[in-house]
């Protein structure tokens, strides 16, 4: 094996994914620093990282700062933000990326870096919907990440206190797809810290499938306060989101990632979820900024790059974005 080591992680954005994943890495032996403020950097200072797991309570001693020098240059930097958050965390990570450390995206939706080292006919192109300036692709270079989709159920109890409810699947992949030394330790590490990890032959498809679900009941839970057992019971709102799905499913075979599924087969995955509350409606009801642009605007990009029509996802963007907007949770523009 080789020698890519990975003792010392970051954690950027200790909320419900990041403190999961900082608590099973700090119990599998890695020095686990969190770059943290305000009341959670406090409960961290004080309490460590703390979850609750079934009836246990996990409590991991942390180094805890709002400043990235003092915690210096990391192994690997493990960014779970809200998208919304990004480009001001980017800005401030500077400090823990040395020339071999990994950062490792743990993020929903499509990322600044999905077409480096793929897709096509739009391969390099980049994102203006994620990244508008170009600041986050200059902060995070593409050839320090490794891709990351998580399969789990998390929620914040509190600052610093974390919830484990169900799944432990994460998936990870290099942008290239490539087998290199560094995402197949970064796997081991992974199985050894007691996650169900896969190494994935390209992660943009795995991205691309875990968005095809999340890009449309996110948004219309949103706008109307339903869960998604709600919105699939009725028969007009599963056929505009089934319209939305088939227009990214049209992208995804222009750009490498077909998907073998019918909209029908992901409603019926969604329906086992039961009456469930997804993220995006959470943060509505908690007057936080919602995610549209890496799970919707992102697609509509995409769409424009591969002379895909998308009047669906055109029509729930523009819905979801006056919504948002109305609320104060979406850039005015």
């Amino acid at each position: 094996m080789s020698a890519v080591n990975f003792h010392k992680v970051a954690i950027v954005g200790a909320g419900a994914i990041g403190g999961w994943m900082g608590v099973h890495l700090a119990r599998a032996g890695a020095q686990v620093s969190v770059l943290a403020r305000g009341d959670t950097l406090q409960a961290l200072q004080k309490n460590g990282l703390q979850m609750h797991q079934g009836s246990e309570l996990l409590t991991v001693p942390v180094v805890a700062s709002q400043d990235a020098a003092a915690l210096g240059v990391q192994d690997l930097v493990v960014i779970s933000v809200k998208a919304p958050a990004l480009a001001s965390v980017a800005a401030q990570v500077g400090p823990l990326i040395g020339p071999n450390t990994v950062v490792l995206t743990a993020m929903n939706g499509v990322p600044w870096w999905f077409l480096q080292g793929f897709g096509g006919p739009v391969e390099g192109r980049s994102l203006s919907s994620v990244d508008p300036s170009g600041a986050i692709a200059q902060a995070l270079p593409a050839a320090h990440i490794i891709g990351c989709v998580v399969h789990a159920s998390c929620s914040v109890d509190a600052p610093g206190v974390i919830r484990h409810h169900f799944g432990d699947g994460l998936i990870v992949g290099e942008p290239s797809g490539q087998p290199t030394a560094r995402v197949q330790a970064l796997h081991a590490l992974l199985q050894q810290a007691g996650f169900n990890a896969t190494l994935s032959p390209q992660i943009q498809k795995d991205i691309w499938y875990k968005l095809w679900g999340n890009m449309t009941v996110n948004p219309v839970s949103a706008i109307t306060g339903a869960t998604t057992d709600r919105i699939l019971d009725d028969e007009l709102v599963r056929g505009f989101i089934s319209n939305v799905m088939l227009e990214a499913k049209t992208i995804g075979e222009r750009i490498g990632i077909p998907i073998a599924q019918a909209p029908e087969d992901r409603h019926a995955v969604t329906r086992k979820l039961g009456a469930f509350k997804t993220s995006m409606l959470q943060d509505v009801q908690a007057g936080k900024p919602v995610e549209l642009d890496a799970l919707v605007s992102a697609v509509r990009e995409l769409g424009q790059l591969t002379q895909v029509a998308t009047p669906f996802t055109d029509a729930l963007l523009g819905l979801s974005r006056l919504h948002a907007r109305g609320l104060g949770l979406y850039p005015a523009q």
